[in-house]
């Protein structure tokens, strides 16, 4: 096969069009020519061979079900943060640069989901390892895990919008396009 190269990523339904992972957009098209998967939404690229021309999917939904035993914990990371404060200091609203733990690591504070907000650099600095109550300062909105299978989905490189209708019209929406439902 040659061509364009096909899109960084598709995002992956289960049966039930419930999200479940992101692939490559390579994957995706074999997911597809395996009957594994049908297209769901088709991408920009397609993929040429020699006898045939496939559009390659941003999103696939598999043709089985397959069941899910336990999804555990979003993970904590940088890009999850932001999103879940829509890139926003929690403290004064001016655009995100860094992550602050809301009880100083120094103090015993954790590095949880509960503990970790995102904040723009002047905040962060004035703050230091002091606590928001010894400056008087408070939160715009408490820190909390994020949950549901669309927030698993965070942490790909890029979230394309056309996975918006099928990742749902929870708090995701508006972390992950900055828009509510």
């Amino acid at each position: 096969m040659a061509g364009p190269p096909a899109p960084a990523q598709a995002l992956v339904l289960n049966a039930s069009y419930e999200p479940l992972c992101v692939v490559s957009g390579r994957r995706a098209v074999v997911l597809v020519l395996t009957q594994k998967a049908v297209a769901v939404a088709d991408g920009d690229g397609v993929l040429h061979s020699e006898r045939t021309d496939v559009t390659v999917p941003v999103v696939v939904r598999l043709t089985r079900f397959v069941r899910v035993p336990y999804r555990g914990a979003v993970p904590l990371t940088r890009r999850a943060v932001f999103a879940r404060d829509g890139h926003r200091c929690v403290y004064c609203g001016a655009p995100a640069t860094s992550l602050d733990h809301v009880i100083p690591k120094s103090r015993g504070g954790p590095h949880a989901w509960d503990n970790v907000v995102s904040a723009c650099g002047r905040c962060n600095h004035v703050k230091a390892d002091r606590g928001i109550a010894e400056l008087g300062w408070r939160l715009r909105r408490a820190p909390v895990a994020p949950t549901g299978a669309a927030w698993h989905i965070v942490g790909a490189k890029r979230v394309d919008p056309r996975w918006r209708p099928f990742l749902g019209g929870d708090e995701a929406d508006e972390a992950l396009w900055g828009t509510p439902a």
